[in-house]
């Protein structure tokens, strides 16, 4: 009787871990050179109980690693002039190093005018055009956040990227849209899908690298999988449900993330992480030199920035 295939897990809680030991190991130097230690702004407007619980659930973790969190509350009422004022503001206080606008903020605010008030240096969530940019053509500057995760663990797991036909079903402007190109600097070749493009689960099907970041729960399903693949699940809707069917998939994949405890906790140590390497780099320093190599896989730990 031939046996039943079951993927390797690729735990992203595990790797963060990791990430975030060594944050906290670079933002105690930090501290013992400069006597400051670095400092995340968190900006949330309204009283959205989702967006409460994260904002709550990253401050907490910076207090981990050694980070200070500000955090300043706005009104749902918050026009996009007075939005994008207070981000300004915190883009050129020195005291603060790092800024994540915690979105949606409202169908009433020009979201992308507050994000592009975001400083290219301190935008550790990597959401400004400026780190689109970046992203895109091997600059200097910060990544987005999932899709940096994204690229940890597939790193982690030594995944090889070249050659590799990468399939991305979502294009938002924070996730799909990054991770593709970051994919596409590690010279795999990516097809970007999305709720209109034809005949879809026939492209999934020819993916050697799949990364579902569509957002509705079991949209891809195992038979959607091609043998071997790998399968990176970025969805997550109540219930702790992905965007891949994982129980039907994961008897085609080769590796695949699980939810939770895939791509999620990546996505808070690269926002931590980035922020440690914001605070050095602004308080002029190298981040590469402020923890041995011998701390940390090279592959995990490698700056992100550097303006």
């Amino acid at each position: 009787m031939p046996q039943t295939r079951t993927a390797r897990l690729m735990d992203g809680a595990g790797l963060a871990r990791h990430v975030l030991d060594h944050t906290a190991a670079m933002s105690s130097a930090i501290a013992h050179r400069t006597g400051k230690a670095p400092c995340l702004a968190t900006v949330l407007v309204g009283e959205d109980p989702a967006s409460a619980t994260y904002v709550r659930m990253k401050r907490a973790r910076c207090e981990t690693v050694g980070i200070t969190s500000r955090h300043l509350p706005l009104p749902a009422t918050t026009t996009t002039t007075e939005l994008v004022d207070a981000i300004t503001s915190l883009s050129e206080d020195p005291a603060v190093h790092g800024i994540l606008l915690q979105h949606p903020v409202g169908d009433h605010v020009d979201e992308r005018a507050a994000f592009e008030a975001i400083a290219p240096h301190k935008d550790v969530d990597g959401v400004t055009m400026r780190s689109f940019a970046a992203m895109s053509f091997g600059l200097p500057g910060f990544v987005s956040c999932t899709p940096g995760g994204i690229m940890r663990l597939l790193d982690a797991y030594d995944v090889d990227l070249a050659g590799k036909h990468a399939v991305v079903v979502g294009r938002s402007a924070i996730l799909g849209k990054p991770a593709g190109m970051l994919l596409l600097a590690r010279d795999a070749t990516v097809t970007y899908c999305h709720s209109r493009t034809r005949d879809l689960r026939s492209i999934i099907r020819e993916a050697d690298v799949l990364i579902a970041a569509v957002g509705r729960p079991h949209f891809i399903l195992g038979e959607d999988i091609k043998i071997g693949a790998v399968v990176v699940d970025a969805g997550y809707s109540p219930g702790n449900i992905g965007d891949v069917d994982f129980d039907t998939a994961k008897t085609r994949a080769s590796l695949i993330t699980p939810v939770p405890g895939g791509v999620g906790p990546m996505t808070i140590a690269m926002l931590l992480s980035q922020t440690a390497e914001a605070a050095a780099l602004q308080m002029g320093l190298v981040p590469a030199e402020l923890i041995p190599s011998s701390q940390g896989d090279a592959a995990v730990i490698k700056p992100a920035a550097s303006f």
